[in-house]
This record gives C-alpha cells, structure tokens and sequence, in this order.
C-alpha cells in the first residue's frame, strides 16, 4: 500500500509540474517600491545568498528572492549633481547606480555608480559597505565579476573604455581602452569576457588574465545597436540582443526581420543561430538548468527562447508585461524572473517603480 501511494503522490506531482510547465510563465506578483523616482536599470541575481539587486535611481534595491520583498538598500555615494546634463542629449543627470554584480565565493557585491564614477564594495549578508574603488571612466554602466582572475571590470559608457580592479583589494589595475560604445559584457570564468560595442555592431573579446583587447567580432545584428547580452558559459554561446529601435519604440511592437537575438561561438564568434525577439531589449538572462534564454522587450514582453541543445534554438513562448520593462534577470533556483518597470509610458512621469515577479 504504501509502494501504492507513493506512486500516486508521484505521478500527481508529475501531472501537476507538466501542468503548471505548459501554463507558461505568467505574473506571480507586483511589488511597489516606494517611495522614490522611478528610474531603474540593470537587474542581478545572487542565487547562493537568495538575493535579487535592482537599481533603481540613487541606490541599490535588494529583495529576497524567496519571499519577493524588500530587505535593504544600498545608496549611491555623493556626486557631483551637474554631471551627466546635456551629456548625449540627456537633459537630466545620469543614475546614481546603474547595475550589480556579484561575488559569491568572496561574500562581495560591486555596485556601478554612474554619476560618482566609482564602485561600492559590499557585503552580501550584511549588505554594509565595505570601501568604494574610484574608477578611471566616466558613467560605469555594466559591471562584471570574472571568477578565473577575482577581478571586476566596469564598463565606462561614455569614455568608451573599461576599469579593472582587483575583488579583494579594491584596487585599480588598468584602464581598457575600447574602439567603441560598451553596453552590456559577460564573463566565462575562463579568463576571457566579452562586451558589446553597440555603435559599431561588434562584440569585443578581452583577456582578462592579461587586460588585453583580443578579438573583435561582428555582431550579427542589421544595424548598431547590439544591446544586450547573456552567456552559456558551460557551452560556449552568447545571446546577443539587437536593437534597432535604439532606446525608444520606432516601430510597432511585433516581429520585425531585425528584432533578433543572435548566438555565437565563445571561442571563435561565428553565428550558430538567431531567433526572434520583440522591440527594444535592454536586458538578456540565461537559466542552464532550465535551458532557457530570456529576453526583456520594452515593447513590453518576455521573449522566453528555447535552448534544443547548444546549436538549436526556438521561441518556445511570447509573455506579455508592461511597455518600457527592458531588464531582467532570472533567479536559476526557482526559475522566476525580475522585470522592473515605471510609470513613464501611462504618465509621462516616471515616478512610481515596481518589480514583476513572473513565474510557472
């Protein structure tokens, strides 16, 4: 008998996980976050201590990725309140903090603050400041961990260059030169990482033992503008997100023959494949034991990308969120993804944010 019910608790628990699998992914739940402006940037998960980082204007929103609410913040340091005005026709400053990256093995995080031009080190339990590294480029942007050199590389947006320092210390080891615009970069952890120089359509390949510039890659998109990025690090591919409409909506939502992500090869770049995506992408997240490749659309969906096997891939489903939710990141443990958003498409305003928590 109880040979016989455990069967039966197996079988509904299969039943019941192929169920919820063919509903898709859909919105578990919408937290406010207030108060505050509403602008936001990149997202970050830090699955080992359950942690999910969002920035949101002048500072760091941490959530925990279990019970989806709010569990500290961490704030940008001073700055100088100028920079940024009328710097690429923005009229108003650039964010405090632009994106996270994360550390696990050394209990650290490291914060891009693009007006303070620096990186702040913290503690991922605590999340209590640890020391601020000054750093050699104007706007950190996108900041990366590279696990083979203990090393963290931001992305300096608007001096086309990036900063390497050292994890542990802090301190600044060298200044890449780039031959172009850095959006989004990713790490093997083998000792090579990878950036897309959007205004010219490249993926830049560095040795990050060296602090060299190695290959340069086309990027596979119709134009400028290869925005996001994400990485298969156990097979070698990056997602590489094209987006023509370069930072607002020129065209209708729906497909378009340039509205493509694009697969290549770690070691040499050629293209293994593209697929479809929607309008405007900013973020990408890769999920290896689900075998998923997410795409955030500001069109406003989720392009959910089905990993056949390292050479095959298809659009496995279209979800729908909200017009200007470009970012995401997607928590491997759970499977939920982070999409934040603002009310700038309703109102104009931008002044209230929020995180969507979708699921399955």
């Amino acid at each position: 008998m109880n040979a016989f019910l455990a069967f039966v608790v197996a079988m509904a628990s299969a039943v019941a996980a192929a169920a919820s699998a063919a509903e898709g992914y859909h919105l578990l739940q919408k937290v406010q976050v207030m108060p505050g402006d509403g602008i936001f940037d990149y997202v970050a998960v830090d699955d080992a201590n359950r942690r999910v980082y969002v920035a949101q204007g002048e500072q760091l929103v941490v959530f925990d990725a279990d019970s989806n609410q709010v569990v500290g913040k961490i704030p940008a340091p001073q700055f100088d309140p100028s920079y940024g005005i009328g710097i690429a026709g923005r009229a108003t400053p650039y964010m405090g903090v632009h994106h996270a990256a994360i550390a696990p093995e050394l209990g650290r995080g490291f914060t891009a603050n693009g007006r303070a031009r620096t990186s702040t080190i913290f503690d991922l339990k605590t999340l209590e400041r640890i020391g601020e590294v000054k750093l050699t480029g104007r706007d950190p942007n996108a900041i990366i961990y590279d696990a083979a050199t203990k090393r963290v590389f931001a992305f300096n947006e608007e001096s086309n260059n990036a900063t390497a320092f050292d994890a542990n210390s802090g301190e600044v080891l060298a200044t890449i030169e780039l031959d172009g615009h850095p959006a989004f970069a990713a790490s093997d952890d083998r000792g090579h990482l990878f950036v897309n120089l959007i205004d010219k359509n490249i993926v830049q390949r560095i040795d990050s033992r060296n602090l060299t510039l190695m290959e340069r890659w086309p990027a596979g998109c119709g134009g400028p503008n290869n925005e996001t990025m994400a990485i298969d690090k156990n097979n070698g591919r990056l997602f590489v997100g094209c987006r023509p409409d370069d930072r607002r909506m020129l065209f209708p939502p729906g497909p378009r023959p340039d509205r493509i992500m694009v697969v290549l090869d770690t070691n040499d770049g050629h293209v293994i494949a593209t697929v479809p995506i929607g309008g405007n992408p900013d973020q990408a997240a890769f999920d290896p034991d689900a075998g998923l490749v997410f795409s955030a659309n500001g069109e406003g969906s989720v392009t959910v990308i089905k990993q056949e096997s390292p050479d095959r891939y298809s659009v496995l489903e279209t979800v729908a969120t909200e017009p200007g939710a470009a970012r995401l990141a997607v928590d491997p443990k759970t499977h939920k993804i982070f999409v934040p958003n603002n009310d700038t498409y309703s109102s104009g305003r931008g002044r209230t944010f929020w995180v969507l928590i979708l699921g399955m």
